[in-house]
């Protein structure tokens, strides 16, 4: 009984399929103007910025991302849920003038200033990586995102 109470249970450890890309867990923090708040800095322009403890957004507010060219050149455009578009939204009127500052596997990856409110859903920002690699940082970041959304019950 023991023997057959044990080989059922093993068969629900049934392990997950391999990824072939590497997970990109994004996190977005607000600039703070705390003392104790603690401090990131950006990895090529070498930027230092206090931020909260705690993530504005986190990977589960992020629905999708791509890679845009705008005038300065590429960068990363993140879609957000719309639960987290009208969080943001609300925490960029009152916030302006701060920074929204980008983690990618808690390494931060780029900053960018609230400039007016975020109404679309959408936050452009420029990844301080070599432009050779943005298309894989979108591509798993895509990956990771489609893969936590469809978790989530929630259509990617």
């Amino acid at each position: 009984m023991v023997l057959m109470t044990a080989l059922a249970f093993t068969g629900c450890n049934t392990p997950a399929p391999p990824r072939d890309f590497s997970p990109a867990i994004v996190r977005l923090y607000l600039e703070s103007t705390d003392d104790g708040a603690a401090a990131v800095v950006l990895p090529r322009s070498g930027v230092k910025i206090s931020v909260g403890q705690k993530a504005i957004l986190t990977e589960g507010d992020i629905v999708g991302a791509e890679e845009a060219r705008v005038e300065l050149g590429p960068c990363l455009l993140l879609q957000l849920t719309p639960a987290a578009a009208r969080d943001l939204y609300r925490l960029s009127v009152v916030n302006q003038g701060r920074r929204l500052v980008l983690t990618v596997n808690d390494a931060p990856l780029g900053a960018r200033r609230i400039d007016g409110p975020l109404a679309e859903g959408r936050i452009f920002i420029f990844a301080e990586v070599a432009d050779a690699t943005l298309p894989k940082l979108v591509s798993d970041l895509k990956r990771t995102s489609a893969e936590i959304q469809k978790e989530q019950g929630r259509k990617p």
